[in-house]
């Protein structure tokens, strides 16, 4: 289930980050790709991610980015799978509902590194409790997360949740001071630890600021379909509305309803999951096991079975042939997928068309759709600079506000273009700036297909060897067409 092909349209600029990474052997602290922010300060916060994709892309290509993708997700589900409590088929059952609710956000991407560094810690915070040692290993693993993806801030957050649960215990008298004290006072040491390990990266304590910066951003909000909130009125949402009402029946049942140091967390995840569609997987990890332990039943034990030779062996042969079957089909999942891995990107990606620009030279600034901006970078850089990419916290609400003005031509697109100096323009052919542009004195249409359209601006020394002069000095070109004739809005289509 968690196998998918290397589509995402952020992986090409986190691939081309990654190699430079390595060439120069630095990691940028300024932006190198963009048109727009060349120069300007950039917080490069998954730079471990990034060369770890690039390594892998170097020497196995996407076949290696889609088989180390789907593992490190798998695991995060085998530590939420392991937190379950009751009969293990139960737990497999609500496991595979979180995974379902949770597949729209996988993919080839750092944040499947959040996710199962945020699965590890919950198990060692759980665990913890009756083995105090396991907390030791909390900060190691937190150095590593605030290296690879700066969802890192989940995990302090975790920690606060759970200890302003046993607060909350001692407050309504469920627990006495005397007997969480100790456990209380060792999340603060883990959580005093981590905070003092987030300066520990190339960007310094830049780090604290950076995740409440981009929380904030109206632009990205605005502008992200990730961070919008969940449409029940799509099919891929309905696992995760089953989830809501699955912890609606959780508080409903008086026996099975959790303690305040698991509600605490919990509750924060659901708001946040209601906030933003990202957020989802998280609030898996944290509501599979309360409906595990809500199951009725979940916690009788099956009758015992005879444990005789014979039926030991057919258990074992049974088991056995469940697992090469099981490992059959992962096989055939993976061949499938990376047999079908340049079919998927010629659907996602303008291949033809950017093929097309390379040929050219690509020389000058280029406004892509922003799915596709880090598909560019990856493809063209340095020849060509990007207007905006998936870095939406590189650019800020301004320069997004920019983009969708030119985008869905509102008042002042066209200032938008000159004063960028647009060269190349490469959207898909039904939007209001494709349709446009190709009425627009001084743009010319290079290539068209179902997919995408590919415009340029022509240059006074080109239009006159193509259309020849007019004695006023003037070039031959259609009329211009009234803005108000294409308004159709394109916004960023991710997941």
């Amino acid at each position: 289930m968690t196998a998918r092909n290397a589509v995402d349209p952020d992986l090409w600029w986190h691939l081309r980050t990654g190699q430079r990474i390595l060439e120069a052997g630095h990691i940028p602290h300024t932006d190198p790709f963009s048109l727009t922010r060349v120069g300007q300060p950039w917080v490069a916060h998954e730079w471990l991610s990034e060369i770890t994709f690039y390594e892998i892309w170097k020497h196995a290509g996407a076949a290696g980015l889609i088989v180390f993708s789907a593992i490190v997700t798998t695991i995060g589900f085998l530590f939420l799978y392991l937190r379950c409590p009751g009969q293990r088929h139960w737990a497999a059952a609500v496991t595979v509902l979180g995974a379902v609710a949770s597949a729209p956000a996988w993919g080839v991407r750092p944040q499947m590194f959040t996710f199962t560094l945020a699965s590890l810690t919950l198990w060692l915070i759980e665990a913890g409790e009756n083995r105090p040692w396991l907390y030791l290993w909390i900060p190691p693993w937190f150095l590593v997360w605030l290296n690879l993806h700066a969802g890192f801030a989940i995990g302090p957050a975790l920690l606060v949740a759970r200890a302003g649960g046993l607060v909350w215990e001692i407050a309504i008298g469920e627990a006495a001071w005397r007997e969480v004290k100790s456990l209380f006072l060792r999340l603060l040491a883990v959580l005093a630890a981590c905070l003092a390990l987030v300066p520990l990266n190339p960007s310094g304590a830049e780090l604290y600021r950076y995740p409440f910066a981009v929380i904030r951003s109206a632009g990205m909000r605005s502008f992200i379909v990730e961070w919008f909130p969940p449409d029940f009125h799509l099919f891929r949402y309905i696992a995760f509305l089953c989830l809501c009402l699955g912890l609606l029946v959780c508080f409903a049942r008086g026996n099975s309803r959790p303690k305040p140091r698991t509600l605490a967390p919990l509750l924060g995840a659901f708001l946040a999951a209601l906030d933003a569609v990202r957020h989802i997987p998280i609030f898996a990890l944290l509501v599979v096991p309360v409906m595990a332990a809500a199951i009725p039943g979940s916690w009788r034990r099956l009758p015992m079975q005879d444990q005789g030779a014979n039926v030991t062996r057919r258990q074992l042969v049974f088991r056995f042939a469940v697992v090469i079957l099981m490992a059959g089909f992962v096989m055939v999942r993976w061949v499938s997928l990376i047999r079908n891995q340049d079919a998927s990107e010629a659907a996602s990606f303008p291949q033809k068309a950017v093929a097309i620009l390379r040929s050219h030279g690509g020389s000058g600034g280029l406004l892509a759709y922003y799915d596709w901006g880090g598909y560019a970078i990856w493809k063209l850089f340095p020849g060509s600079r990007v207007f905006i990419d998936g870095r939406a916290d590189l650019y800020g609400d301004d320069l997004l506000s920019q983009f969708k003005t030119a985008a869905q031509l509102r008042p002042g697109w066209q200032q938008v273009l000159q004063s960028w100096h647009i060269r190349w323009v490469l959207v898909p052919p039904t939007t209001a700036l494709a349709q446009a542009l190709a009425v627009t004195p001084g743009w010319q249409e290079e290539y068209r297909d179902r997919q995408a359209v590919l415009l340029f601006r022509v240059t006074e020394a080109e239009s006159s060897q193509a259309y020849g002069t007019l004695p006023s000095g003037r070039t031959e070109v259609a009329p211009h067409v009234g803005e108000k004739m294409f308004s159709r809005p394109v916004l960023n289509l991710r997941n």
